[in-house]
């Protein structure tokens, strides 16, 4: 049986790779209400979808090997910190351009935490529990990318669309305090 830091690893990282996918499936759907709430044109727009995924690409190796070098858990939870702020101060975003500007910012985060979770994962666990655990992640990055538009929809509608950035915000909270545990 794995132990608390086990389960702490795989807590963190399941969170993390539920709110990656679910940033933007949820994000799409918001487009349209923060389009009109902004006053961003269409081009700006793509752009604050492309952002975070163009800049996540850029960056992955790098940061991978920089976890190499530093550590795993260290550049997990700078990643956390770094998605869950940009996430918050998107939603309290006062202009297109500033949206845009932590939605890259997102990316990087995004990078960190992409570059390190698996890795943390597979030493978390011995061989024989590691397909078991790395299903459950794989099954909860499709849950995250299935429930984004749903719950995108449902939260912008009823709550408005900065909320599709702040309950990120508020998820990577738990997953920093479970990655604060491991002892990676």
């Amino acid at each position: 049986m794995p132990g608390k830091d086990s389960r702490y690893t795989l807590v963190a990282v399941c969170i993390t790779s539920f709110l990656t996918p679910f940033s933007g499936s949820a994000m799409n759907i918001a487009i349209p209400a923060i389009g009109k709430d902004l006053a961003a044109d269409v081009v700006l727009l793509t752009w604050m979808t492309i952002g975070f995924l163009l800049t996540s690409a850029a960056v992955l190796l790098p940061v991978g090997r920089l976890a190499d070098l530093r550590g795993r858990k260290p550049v997990f939870l700078i990643g956390l910190l770094v998605f869950g702020l940009s996430n918050f101060l998107a939603g309290l975003s006062i202009s297109s351009h500033m949206l845009l500007a932590m939605r890259i910012v997102q990316g990087f985060g995004g990078a960190f935490i992409f570059a390190t979770g698996m890795a943390m994962l597979t030493a978390a666990y011995p061989p024989h529990m590691r397909g078991r655990v790395l299903g459950i992640n794989a099954a909860v990055v499709y849950i995250g990318l299935s429930l984004g538009p749903v719950l995108g929809g449902f939260i912008t509608h009823n709550l408005g669309w900065r909320y599709v950035f702040f309950l990120p915000a508020l998820l990577t909270v738990i997953a920093f305090l479970a990655a604060m545990k491991i002892n990676q």
